[in-house]
């Protein structure tokens, strides 16, 4: 789940308060000021143990399962309700359960945002999808205390070639951050693939949200910027045993993004079509591990 991109580290979720601070920072160019009073409240990276990793193993094969449901599920004629309620079965089918649902008063199990919606969409029964649409679906779970987390953009029916053309790259960006982690390298080798895996296309990545560590909580250190900056985790050293969620967040007009009065559902500015895609992926001595697979 993808959180704001601020001086304190990953919250994937809106928060008012964190971003009318993260606005009263911002560049022209939307990038934020650092403090040294907020550097120190960052979150440390945590790394975790090989038995820990096999329990993260475990957790994101049951978000990769619920994925799989996803596809066969979504057509034109279903609710952003049905998916949730499917996706709810599917959890506690696996003894697991969401790690979104009451998250900082987060009323669902997963998170279903569609078309111009980039991120934190509400379940709905009037939500229905229509032939043409796409679908980010974010799903978390927290199982034996650890957390996998992964999204996915989906196609309903025929899509637009732009729409495709969307997905298609948004998808890229994140294999090509997964693809440059190695022991030893740095955050900010991840954040400059994604943006030299996008921007090329003519489209934007959001700045305003981005990647994070995760294992026990769903927010861990280090922030995973979308974009290269002087932001200080980007200096993070990528070491075995660290584990962090990579989820590119693109537009088509603009980086720019704006929070729906229901406080949760963000939006791009111009209502141009958004797309997220997002693994949770371990560092170890081999290279990259993703964990939201089967």
């Amino acid at each position: 789940m993808g959180g704001p991109a601020v001086a304190g580290g990953k919250c994937k979720m809106s928060d008012e308060s964190m971003m009318t601070r993260l606005r009263r920072r911002l560049h022209g160019n939307g990038r934020p000021r650092l403090k040294a009073r907020q550097e120190q409240e960052r979150p440390a990276p945590v790394f975790k143990s090989p038995r820990e990793i096999q329990i993260m193993r475990e957790a994101g094969r049951i978000v990769a399962r619920v994925h799989e449901e996803f596809r066969e599920a979504i057509r034109p004629g279903i609710s952003t309700l049905d998916l949730d309620e499917l996706a709810a079965a599917t959890i506690h089918g696996h003894r697991a359960k969401s790690s979104f649902l009451g998250y900082r008063g987060y009323p669902a199990n997963i998170c279903t945002s569609i078309n111009e919606e980039l991120v934190h969409g509400i379940p709905s029964r009037e939500r229905v999808l229509q032939e043409g649409d796409i679908i980010s679906i974010d799903v978390g779970v927290f199982y034996r205390g650890f957390v996998g987390d992964s999204g996915w953009t989906y196609p309903v029916g025929a899509i637009e070639p732009g729409a495709e053309r969307l997905l298609r790259v948004t998808e890229g960006s994140l294999n090509a951050g997964i693809k440059a982690i190695r022991s030893g390298g740095r955050v900010l080798d991840i954040s400059a693939a994604v943006q030299n895996s996008v921007e090329p296309s003519g489209f934007h990545v959001v700045r305003e949200y981005t990647g994070h560590g995760v294992g026990r909580a769903m927010h861990e250190g280090p922030q995973v910027l979308n974009y290269v900056s002087d932001d200080t985790d980007g200096r993070v050293v990528l070491r075995p045993g660290l584990v962090i969620a990579i989820e590119p967040m693109v537009q088509m007009g603009t980086w720019r993004t704006e929070t729906l009065k229901d406080k949760w559902t963000v939006i791009s500015e111009d209502h141009s079509l958004s797309a997220h895609f997002e693994h949770t992926v371990a560092v170890t001595n081999r290279g990259p591990e993703i964990l939201t697979r089967p």
